[in-house]
């Protein structure tokens, strides 16, 4: 009977110890999934990304047009980016002098910028600084604005675009026109303009296109060309005329193109755009065109930017670096029989 006991004794401790050894097996099994997380966290880590605080150069004083759209985009793109993001007003040359300076830039990533078209291009026809399109690589675009044709809320001599041309037609050399300085985006929509209507105009040329509002807010100039964002929470002040458009465009529907009567007939305006120096590595143009996608995406972006009038139009570094080229040739044709002395 001992000897039973014994056995039976025996037999249970090895079922103990069988049953202990599964227990202690189990945690080494559920680590292998820890195990198979590493590479990920690895791929994770790959690719350039800034380790320090993004510098984004504006051309334009604070305030105006391109630095209101500039602040609204960094504010979102902060999370994606990764750093904070500092916007460096950096005017003077009709912009020449912040692209010579984001042109001239540590190629680290750290300093990025927007480029405005076609004022950019104007600025390298007319020789306003040593770059050239190819000192900038293109990251991506931000707005496309559409061109319109602006007076006084409370001029009445021109309740219309057709009583403005009437009224250059009469008074040939009269009006005046104050723009964002010599041969940038709005003083190419004024001229183009003028010569569709045939008539001409004095140039009040500006430091950009805040100032050039001020002008015309102050009596100094009777009419102006801008975009349609630069106005957004002024509107009460001015009567918009015409647009440069094609066709009427859905937030202004009771304005008219010009091309319906009888003026310029195509689409104008500006697009603005973000860059890097050229020397900047291809990785550090995929990081940043991937980061500026998704705020431009972002909910919270997007409801910001309608409030503001921010017209987000997004084309990726490829699309934006043939919108440079084309507008460059743009600018150059414009050289010969556009202007008039």
């Amino acid at each position: 009977m001992k000897k039973i006991l014994a056995l039976l004794l025996a037999l249970c401790m090895v079922f103990a110890l069988a049953a202990c050894g599964q227990t202690v097996a189990k945690p080494a099994e559920e680590a292998k999934p820890a195990e198979e997380a590493a590479p990920a966290e690895e791929t994770a880590s790959e690719g350039w990304a800034p380790g320090e605080t993004v510098h984004m150069i504006v051309s334009y004083k604070a305030g105006s047009g391109t630095d209101t759209t500039a602040r609204i985009l960094a504010q979102y793109a902060e999370k994606y980016v990764g750093q904070t993001i500092v916007i460096d007003n950096i005017e003077g040359g009709s912009g020449s002098i912040g692209w010579t300076q984001l042109a001239d830039a540590e190629a680290d990533g750290l300093t990025i910028g927007f480029l405005n078209l076609p004022n950019f291009n104007s600025s390298i026809t007319q020789e306003m600084g040593a770059y050239t399109i190819d000192s900038f690589k293109a990251i991506c675009n931000h707005v496309t604005e559409t061109s319109i044709v602006i007076v006084r809320a409370d001029d009445e001599r021109f309740p219309d675009l057709e009583s403005l041309v009437k009224y250059g037609q009469e008074h040939p050399g009269e009006l005046k026109a104050s723009t964002n300085g010599p041969q940038a985006s709005n003083h190419i929509g004024a001229q183009a303009f003028a010569n569709s209507a045939n008539f001409t105009y004095i140039d009040i040329p500006q430091g950009g296109t805040a100032d050039e509002l001020l002008s015309l807010r102050g009596k100094e100039a009777d009419f102006c060309v801008v975009k349609t964002a630069d106005i957004v929470g002024q509107e009460s002040e001015y009567k918009i005329l015409g647009v440069f458009s094609t066709e009427r465009m859905a937030e202004l529907p009771d304005v008219p193109t010009l091309g319906e009567l009888g003026y310029y007939p195509d689409w104008l305006g500006s697009s603005r755009l973000i860059a890097a120096p050229a020397g900047v590595s291809d990785d550090v143009i995929t990081f940043y065109e991937a980061a500026f996608k998704a705020a431009m995406e972002d909910a919270d972006y997007l409801a910001a930017a309608e409030q503001a009038g921010v017209t987000t139009d997004f084309k990726g570094a490829a699309d934006t670096a043939a919108l440079v080229t084309q507008q460059q040739t743009f600018a150059e044709s414009l050289a010969e029989g556009f202007w008039y002395e």
